[in-house]
């Protein structure tokens, strides 16, 4: 499962951008017990949701033209350039050249070979997350694609991610980790679009996932809230119960009370 204790290749920020950050984060606030922090006068907007006084995500308001309401999620490098670089050779693009963030580190935004957009994250004075694991943060993320194999060969080309098999009833689900990583290390997984019905109309994407308590009250909650259930809640045996969910801006992400939440 996901942890602070970063290594190069695996998650190690997140961020949300919306149309209504206030809204935003009344819903998350709500919903994990978030608050939201400004960065400073300096960083054009951009802040912090805190958890018990610990950063779990950042976010933004944006406008239409920076796209629709949606999670980022960032993969630590010890090089943001040169991450960029080994991109543009396995034929992805970087939307966002790599560039500074005062002295906290350096950033891109990039698309994989089939146009998923994520970001890496180069760390400086900020290393990542401050929590993760725990109720109210990320534990896991997932990419919806057309196609696994050519989805693997490119993060492996950038990354050096290793893949793995894990069976489940009724077909095999595919993990992913840091090279050279233990099985605890695993922190994600690659599904097939052909494979999902709730997510073949929308569209290869990157989704979050966050620790709960109670995964079937979380679900009422985010939907008293404003929130939508894309998938109800389900119990996948030896995980956890998972639902997928949308906040009322149109932000997905998906909520787990997992069997072991610290692996």
């Amino acid at each position: 499962m996901l942890t602070t204790r970063f290594v190069t290749g695996a998650p190690n920020w997140l961020d949300l951008g919306t149309s209504d950050i206030e809204g935003a984060t009344s819903f998350y606030g709500g919903l994990f017990g978030w608050q939201f922090q400004s960065a400073g006068p300096d960083a054009g907007g951009y802040g912090f949701f805190q958890l018990a006084g610990k950063t779990a995500a950042g976010g933004m308001q944006t406008t239409p033209d920076q796209g629709l309401p949606s999670w980022t999620v960032y993969f630590q490098t010890p090089d943001a350039d040169a991450t960029a670089k080994a991109v543009e050779q396995a034929k992805g693009s970087v939307l966002m050249q790599p560039m500074d963030v005062m002295s906290e580190g350096r950033m891109a935004i990039i698309a994989d070979e089939a146009g998923v957009p994520f970001g890496i994250w180069q760390p400086g004075g900020i290393k990542g997350i401050d929590v993760a694991g725990e109720p109210g943060s990320l534990c896991w993320v997932e990419l919806y694609t057309a196609d696994i194999p050519a989805a693997a060969a490119f993060y492996h080309s950038v990354f050096r991610w290793e893949t793995s098999a894990m069976e489940f009833p009724g077909g095999t689900y595919i993990c992913v980790n840091p090279e050279g990583a233990a099985e605890a290390d695993i922190f994600g997984g690659v599904v097939a679009l052909a494979d999902d019905p709730v997510e073949a109309e929308s569209g290869a994407y990157w989704l979050p996932y966050f620790e709960v308590d109670d995964t079937d009250a979380t679900v009422g909650k985010a939907q008293e809230l404003g929130g939508t259930l894309r998938m109800a809640a389900t119990d996948v045996p030896g995980v956890g119960r998972v639902a997928r969910l949308a906040d009322p801006y149109g932000a997905r992400f998906a909520v787990i009370k997992s069997v072991s939440p610290q692996g």
